[in-house]
């Protein structure tokens, strides 16, 4: 009896108390597919969407958005240079397994107020926690020296980046944001994450993915001296004597 009477209690309160409401992502991409071709020089990524609710949006704080872009990733050996009887030469180095080879974060407003340690480190969404997740190998005495470094050079070679304030939300619905993939872009998968935030707190994951692929002549090279290295590299001696070959031919014929 007494166990009867409290279940219909807590029937009661569940239906006086409606579960808070869940909210989701719908997006969709510019493109799903990067062709890399002889000429060329960079892409652009739109990436929009909505929320999703099955109810009013909760209380508490704003909504807030973030987009991350992750290249394929690949071993990396990063350096310390040192001075050795008054010559600068490498005295130091270690390998990280394995680190992306581009990565964007592209957030509505400054990453420490739209996200928590403990979230960031649950799903690695920085820079940082992405390189300190994949693991570095136990060689290097400092090995958070080595992490800056590799994100120092990235960085200056555009592969890493930061983009505050970027996502364009409106009335915590429509979203959008733009990504601009460089030039020097590694062929391979490239991986699209969106989060939903509130409070610092994740409450909402997608991911999409993206196929960057070499096409026409740049595929052809590419294969060739990957499948074929012998023949390619054959292929390359024949083309620079006839380069060479036709650069003498026109100075002479200038020349008369």
């Amino acid at each position: 009896m007494i166990r009867a009477m409290v279940g219909a209690m807590l029937l009661l309160g569940a239906l006086g108390h409606p579960a808070p409401a869940q909210e989701s992502i719908v997006s969709g991409l510019s493109q799903n597919r990067v062709s890399i071709t002889a000429d060329f020089d960079g892409s652009e990524i739109l990436v929009y969407g909505a929320v999703r609710r099955d109810a009013p949006p909760p209380k508490g704080g704003p909504l807030a958005v973030i987009v991350t872009v992750e290249g394929p990733a690949t071993p990396v050996i990063v350096r310390r240079k040192g001075r050795v009887a008054g010559i600068w030469v490498n005295t130091d180095e270690v390998q990280i397994d394995s680190a992306p080879s581009f990565y964007a974060v592209v957030t509505t407003g400054p990453l420490d107020q739209i996200l928590s340690d403990t979230e960031n480190l649950r799903h690695a969404i920085t820079i940082e926690r992405v390189i300190r997740a994949i693991g570095i190998t136990a060689e290097a005495d400092r090995s958070g020296e080595f992490i800056l470094a590799l994100l120092r050079v990235r960085t200056n070679e555009d592969r890493f980046r930061l983009l505050e304030g970027r996502v364009e939300l409106t009335d915590e619905t429509l979203f959008r944001a733009d990504v601009v993939l460089p030039a020097n872009l590694t062929e391979g998968t490239y991986k699209i994450r969106l989060f939903l935030l509130r409070d610092k707190k994740v409450v909402a994951l997608q991911e999409r993915l993206i196929g960057v692929r070499k096409v026409g002549l740049e595929r052809f090279v590419y294969t060739l001296a990957q499948e074929q290295p012998l023949i390619y590299g054959l292929l390359a001696l024949v083309l620079a004597a006839v380069a060479g070959w036709g650069a003498s031919a026109l100075f002479r014929l200038l020349r008369a």
